[in-house]
């Protein structure tokens, strides 16, 4: 597996309609914001294709949501393809989407090694493409700013910064003058995140200096109903836990119920920043989580397909990030939930 993890939240959605095309083509499920209007473009706008990993999920909404504002904002037109979640629907939509002659094409891979194939398709076709929330190519070979070669650019957030992130706060919360008990709960297995997360964690405590053992971990595969049940099993096993990491706010909004039902005063970080787990903070639920953006990917990625279609160096391929705060009580208005 080498899929990238999407988190999933229930939530109400709406659907916007994208430029002058047919709405079952682009039709974009993302949740009503009133801040961010539709904007009518020409019929003629350039037009520029995301084929999005599943609009289901609110983090990949978020991201195509951020694309197709990018968009408007230019005057050009978004054509977003939902691949549910299904590699060879996104296979076929990346061809879709090449077929169409769009003008630059963003993808947001849910097989890292298979979309390698995508990015020499759509180069062959002259049409420039570029990841966005998740690596081309193996990531267990490849380090997160080693852009693939044929895209224009990457787009995402370093997962082991994201990690270390999560430790240096964690670090923060742990009992003094004696060695604390963690506990990681995980996503789900075969995803490098998982990896990612927690070799970053692990690394930040190192380097703060903490004493600590992590004595559990299991997984919570992404969803809160499964973190919940991981941390419930940690507990029974455990009940001396200082500190829980989950790699994903969708399960720190489980495992906060499952510390509050066995009485536990286990401290809860979690990462990713979603409307709940901002939520979560400011009602005193859970202590903390790493700030992502996902928004902001989608935007970075349309703007690097703009510049390569309006003349940018063709040899050019960036790693497009943007900072990832760790946030608390005290600072979580650094964090607009964008998921």
């Amino acid at each position: 597996m080498r899929r990238r993890p999407l988190f999933r939240i229930a939530g109400a959605g709406a659907i916007l309609a994208i430029g002058a095309a047919s709405v079952a083509t682009l039709a974009v499920q993302v949740r009503r914001d009133a801040a961010a209007p539709v904007v009518a473009v020409r019929a003629d706008a350039p037009r520029y294709g995301l084929a999005s990993a599943g609009l289901g999920y609110p983090f990949a909404a978020a991201v195509a949501k951020g694309f197709v504002d990018a968009a408007n904002r230019a005057g050009a037109q978004a054509v977003v393809l939902d691949a549910r979640g299904d590699v060879q629907k996104q296979a076929n939509d990346v061809q879709d989407l090449i077929v169409q002659r769009v003008k630059g094409l963003a993808v947001m891979p849910l097989d890292a090694v298979v979309a390698q194939g995508w990015v020499k398709r759509a180069g062959a076709a002259g049409v420039p493409i570029a990841a966005v929330a998740a690596q081309v190519g193996d990531p267990r070979a490849r380090a997160i700013d080693d852009v693939y070669p044929g895209l224009v650019a990457l787009a995402t957030q370093d997962e082991v910064t994201a990690g270390e992130a999560a430790g240096r706060l964690a670090a923060t919360l742990l009992p003094r003058g004696r060695q604390a008990r963690i506990a990681i709960i995980e996503g789900a297995a075969g995803f490098p995140e998982v990896e990612q997360r927690a070799r970053g964690f692990r690394r930040a405590l190192d380097a703060a200096g903490a004493d600590y053992r992590i004595v559990a971990s299991q997984p919570g595969n992404w969803t809160s109903d499964k973190g919940e049940a991981a941390c419930q099993n940690i507990l029974s096993a455990r009940p001396d836990i200082d500190l829980f990491f989950n790699e994903a706010d969708d399960m720190l909004i489980g495992c906060a119920r499952a510390v509050r039902a066995a009485g536990s005063d286990a401290r809860l970080v979690g990462l990713g920043g979603s409307k709940l787990a901002v939520a979560s903070i400011k009602a005193g639920a859970v202590d903390g989580t790493v700030c992502f953006k996902p928004e902001a990917l989608g935007a970075l990625a349309f703007e690097a397909l703009r510049a390569r279609a309006e003349g940018g160096d063709p040899r050019e391929r960036r790693f497009l990030t943007y900072p990832l705060p760790a946030v608390t009580a005290a600072s979580v208005g650094q964090c607009e939930g964008q998921w």
